[in-house]
């Protein structure tokens, strides 16, 4: 009998003992193996514009130096949220990171339901650096500076309008908050990214706009668009001959755009730090040092728990200020 219930219970690990090995999760490979196969770069924007620009200038110099490929995959739509999204269920191996900018903070307080959790689906890799975005208008509104722009907005209230890159988009709160301090009324008209807005601003339909720096750095050359100002609190060494908006007449007027690389929450530490080591290693190159700093971006170091951090005070910052203005997805359905 005893040996019968040996026999049985021989039998039974036997069956079920390497089932339940199978269903215990794999340990992730280590650092030093990683990365053994292409990386995937999740641009949550169309071609074009800085995020993509940053991505691909990066990826290339990071393909060199581990031998893997860093595949751009631009995933626009929904304001960032598609790409967004598909990073947060991407497996967190390492394999899939993602650029964000400056608005990756402010989503979570205009969008009342993501489909991610912006502080518990993601984990910090690396900062870039912060970067302003310029006031630019179209040559037919015949002015030459922030002043003069308040001026003809208050003579011509929900006459003129402005675009942006999407409802909620920094870009939208940027010139939202323009209207607030200036007591103006320019009409909102929220684009898909920025090639079609780029455009209509220099055709003249959507005469005004907040955009990024390398965008208006570009196209200022062209004399088909006026650049005002930057955002940013005190005037950028690239163009110091453009004026802060809060020194043009917009008293305590800031808005400071970021760029920084992402990865699912659960990514190992071990792989996040030789990422981050990685990228800083390429941000420190003087040509890509050159031509990163020449889109207007000040590179800025910080770790994984630093950027974690950054991005909590961002959301808080954003929320405040959503907040006061009343800006929520449904609010352009509205009229506002």
């Amino acid at each position: 009998m005893n040996s019968h219930l040996i026999g049985v219970k021989r039998l039974v690990a036997a069956v079920f003992l390497p089932c339940a090995c199978a269903a215990l999760p794999h340990p992730p490979a280590a650092a030093s193996d990683y990365p053994s196969k292409p990386v995937r770069v999740v641009v949550p924007f169309p071609p074009g514009g800085i995020n993509d620009l940053l991505a691909r200038l990066l990826g290339a110099r990071l393909s060199e130096r581990t031998g893997q490929q860093f595949v751009i995959d631009n995933r626009a739509g929904a304001n960032t949220i598609v790409g967004t999204d598909l990073t947060a269920k991407s497996p967190p191996d390492g394999y899939t990171i993602m650029i964000v900018p400056g608005g990756h903070a402010i989503n979570p307080s205009v969008y009342r339901q993501l489909p991610y959790d912006t502080l518990k689906d993601f984990r910090g890799v690396t900062f870039i650096g912060h970067s302003p975005y310029v006031l630019a208008v179209h040559p037919g509104l015949r002015v030459k500076n922030v002043g003069e722009l308040i001026e003809i907005a208050k003579r011509k209230p929900d006459q003129i309008s402005f675009s942006s890159s999407g409802i909620g988009n920094i870009t939208h709160l940027a010139a939202e908050l323009m209207n607030d301090i200036a007591g103006t009324r320019l009409v909102h008209v929220p684009y898909k990214g920025t090639g079609q807005l780029i455009a209509d601003l220099m055709g003249g339909s959507v005469p005004v706009s907040i955009i990024s720096f390398s965008s208006g750095r570009n196209y200022v050359k062209s004399g088909k668009i006026v650049v005002l100002g930057v955002t940013t609190a005190k005037r950028n060494p690239v163009m110091p001959e453009l004026p802060t908006l809060a020194e043009s007449g917009l008293a305590g007027y800031e808005v400071s755009g970021w760029y920084a690389f992402l990865a699912p929450a659960g990514t190992p530490v071990s792989v996040v730090d030789k990422l981050n080591a990685a990228i800083k290693a390429v941000l420190a190159m003087p040509d890509i040092r050159e031509k990163v700093v020449d889109q207007g971006v000040d590179i800025t170091e910080m770790t994984p728990t630093g950027l974690d951090a950054h991005i909590r005070s961002e959301v808080t910052k954003w929320r405040r200020l959503v907040a006061r203005l009343g800006i929520s997805e449904e609010w352009n359905a509205k009229g506002q």
